[in-house]
């Protein structure tokens, strides 16, 4: 090889050309750090409604390094969805100093478990709220589907001018409601099977028994559905003077 002068010559054209690469690269890498493509504006394509609209900004300006060239735009999308009411987040590089940041915020549907949320979609999020809203309780796992079971059961209720306030499902899969209506609040025990079902026949005959003890003037403030051809009510009122009788005694 060494005495071949053709094959020199294409070794040194190679390494030539190796060398002219990486020199055109490094020059490259150099140019596209330099100030001058730096991001001189930061703009949100629509204002946030409870997200502080100067948080994203600064967390683009203050944690996050590199040029229009060079910034992870993964890593902004990861950082702004730290922000509190932030669910997703889009950037979009604008030539030349240009970035604009589009966000998409949590819409609250229920507390969970007290001291977190929950937004439409049943995913659990942590922020500050102050309105009133049902009452979830449950494992993060089964977010989505206390959802979905909050969307249902109130349409099934609906009719009946009851609300759902609060749904809990324990650790071993039981089921229980809290509603509200006319007549004040009412706790449905519903068990781990057939919920659903339970729920249907509950709301089917709830006009000639519930309903009508309540027009009557007595009111029920817990119902356990967890039989197999009716349901057990309390009376509350019963309850105290069965408690009075027996102190007497």
């Amino acid at each position: 090889m060494w005495d071949d002068a053709k094959q020199l010559n294409a070794v040194a054209a190679g390494l030539a050309l190796i060398a002219a690469g990486a020199l055109i690269v490094g020059v490259l890498a150099w140019l596209f750090r330099q100030p001058v493509f730096e991001f001189r504006e930061v703009v949100l394509m629509k204002p946030p409604v409870r997200a502080s609209a100067a948080h994203p900004e600064a967390v683009i300006r203050d944690e996050l390094s590199g040029t229009f060239f060079t910034m992870n735009l993964d890593r902004a999308q990861s950082a702004l969805t730290q922000v509190p009411w932030v669910r997703r987040a889009s950037l979009r590089r604008q030539w030349p100093q240009r970035l604009e940041v589009t966000i998409e915020e949590h819409e609250p549907l229920a507390r969970w478990n007290g001291d977190a949320l929950v937004n439409v979609n049943g995913e659990v999020f942590s922020a500050d709220f102050e309105g009133d809203l049902p009452q979830f309780e449950g494992t993060d796992a089964r977010s989505a589907e206390v959802t979905a079971r909050y969307r249902e059961w109130s349409t099934a209720l609906g009719p009946l001018l009851l609300a759902v306030q609060q749904i809990r499902v324990s650790p071993r899969g039981g089921w229980r409601l809290r509603v509200t209506g006319p007549s004040g609040s009412l706790d449905i025990e519903l068990g781990r099977d057939e919920a659903g079902e339970r729920l249907a026949r509950f709301i089917a005959v709830y006009g000639r028994t519930i309903g009508t003890l309540a027009r009557a003037g007595t009111r029920i403030d817990r119902v356990d559905l967890r039989y197999r051809n009716g349901f057990a009510a309390r009376v509350p009122e019963f309850h105290e003077r069965l408690a009075k009788k027996a102190r007497a005694a």
